[in-house]
């Protein structure tokens, strides 16, 4: 029994690893490296593995860092099934076939307007026709079951609580007269997040592959988060200009539209209209409703109280393009949540374009920013960036709000890893370098645990 690391060992993104037992090879997810232009050309290097001889994919949820390579997966050679849970599968059809979309626009475009030989012939990474192909490999699993996917290999789902139909994955094996069991984190969510449930605790495992993103640091409490979004958007009511909120498109933007109407009156948003102006978040949030027995208790109760979801009387859903442009004649009043999230791509861009330069506006940034994206320079305090090849300065007010990251901080992954019961062998992946180290030290310290930074490549043996 061997585990081999790929993705999200040298970043944050890029989630991949194989697992090897007896004749059979599993995948524990299969995403995309995100962040800026030379780090996203590396998702189309061959893959370090043959993909014909891939068995079987464990996806532990949506997010396309986790499964967004899943159609150039299959395009190159796998034929076997992705596993995932129920709700994922829903989600993926979304996310994948926009990623589709958004590979082979960016293809149409370099070839229209070449700044390399290349550009002449660009080609996506992969096509709508693939990714069509990747969703027909999916099957679908219930939390809390057990199955066996490959002879010796069986798998369950618990919630991760990081965003809707995301996985713990445990994995138990079988070679011979030897069993292990391996736990897969996929990314843990924070405790006491709006929407969905905690994250489920596992008592016992071999050895752990866990996550890392925000293993350095601690989030700001979430009521303190609140508050402030709440301070903003009154003080914003005073001025003459519009609230930006780029936020990821599932996850974050079914959790705003979700405070929203939580917080409705509280916050004044009776003064605004909101605009969700995001397909891609459009669809999900229809998915999002439609799973309520993945939500938490408050959700639940929130939803029945109302009697829909989500509760805002001045919510418009801005799918199409000729909508989203109207947006941008809207001087004031506006809130505008759009992808995507890091601002590197989508409708985000022309939102930016129209109000980054009026100082009566302001910019609420809510998620993770990955370095060498336009987000990271905003959270940076740049105060001159480039959106579509022209320089445009900062002027409007940009709020970086901590409280709402889907992942744990350190004390959260801490606190997940205290329900083992034993102490189990640990991973640490899907973070930067010195995050892993500081990460690496605090587990070492609180739980007296034995932990590996894997490099690329590397090959453990758990079997002995």
């Amino acid at each position: 029994m061997e585990l081999q690391f790929y993705g999200a060992t040298e970043r944050v993104t890029g989630s991949c690893h194989i697992l090897r037992v007896k004749e059979y090879a599993v995948l524990l997810d299969c995403g995309l490296i995100q962040g800026s232009p030379q780090e996203e050309a590396l998702n189309k290097e061959p893959f370090p593995f043959d993909p014909s001889s891939i068995d079987a994919v464990v996806l532990s949820h949506g997010h396309i860092d986790h499964s967004g390579r899943l159609p150039y997966l299959v395009k190159q050679g796998f034929n076997g099934t992705v596993y995932t849970q129920q709700a994922t599968v829903d989600l993926c059809r979304v996310l994948l076939l926009d990623s589709a979309s958004l590979a082979e626009r960016d293809a149409e475009y370099r070839r229209k307007h070449p700044l390399t030989q290349y550009d002449h012939h660009a080609e996506p990474l992969y096509t709508r026709e693939d990714a069509v192909r990747a969703l027909h490999t999916l099957t679908g699993l219930p939390y809390h079951e057990k199955q066996e996917i490959l002879p010796g290999i069986t798998i369950r789902f618990s919630d991760a609580g990081h965003i809707l139909g995301s996985a713990l994955v445990e994995v138990w094996l079988e070679d011979g007269g030897l069993r292990r069991k391996l736990v897969f984190s996929g990314d843990v969510g924070q405790y006491g997040s709006p929407i969905l449930n905690d994250p489920e605790t596992i008592s016992h495992a071999d050895a752990v592959i866990l996550e890392s993103t925000y293993g350095d640091r601690l989030h700001r409490e979430l009521k303190l988060t609140l508050t402030e979004i709440g301070e903003i958007i009154r003080s914003a009511s005073n001025g003459n200009g519009n609230i930006i909120i780029p936020a990821f498109s599932i996850g974050r933007s079914q959790e705003l539209l979700y405070l929203f109407g939580l917080y409705y009156e509280e916050w004044g948003l009776d003064r605004w209209q909101v605009y969700l102006d995001s397909p891609m978040a459009i669809e999900a949030s229809h998915i999002y409703w439609d799973y309520p027995e993945l939500h938490d208790e408050d959700a639940v109760a929130f939803r029945q109280d109302k009697n829909m979801m989500p509760r805002l009387k001045n919510l418009h859903f801005t799918a199409k393009v000729e909508q989203s442009r109207a947006i941008n004649a809207i001087k004031s009043g506006a809130i505008i949540i759009a992808g995507s999230g890091m601002c590197n791509g989508g409708r985000i861009l022309h939102h930016l374009k129209h109000h980054i330069q009026r100082p009566e506006c302001c910019l609420i940034m809510t998620g993770f920013q990955a370095e060498g994206t336009l987000g990271r320079s905003l959270v940076n305090g740049d105060r001159e960036v480039v959106i579509h090849g022209r320089s445009y300065p900062v002027k409007a007010t940009v709020h970086t709000i901590g409280g709402l990251s889907a992942h744990g901080d350190q004390n959260d992954l801490i606190r997940w890893m205290t329900g083992f019961e034993n102490t189990p062998d640990v991973f640490v992946v899907h973070g930067d370098e010195p995050v892993k180290k500081i990460f690496r030290s605090a587990l070492e310290e609180h739980l007296g645990l034995k932990v590996t930074i894997p490099k690329p490549g590397e090959i453990i043996s758990f079997g002995s």
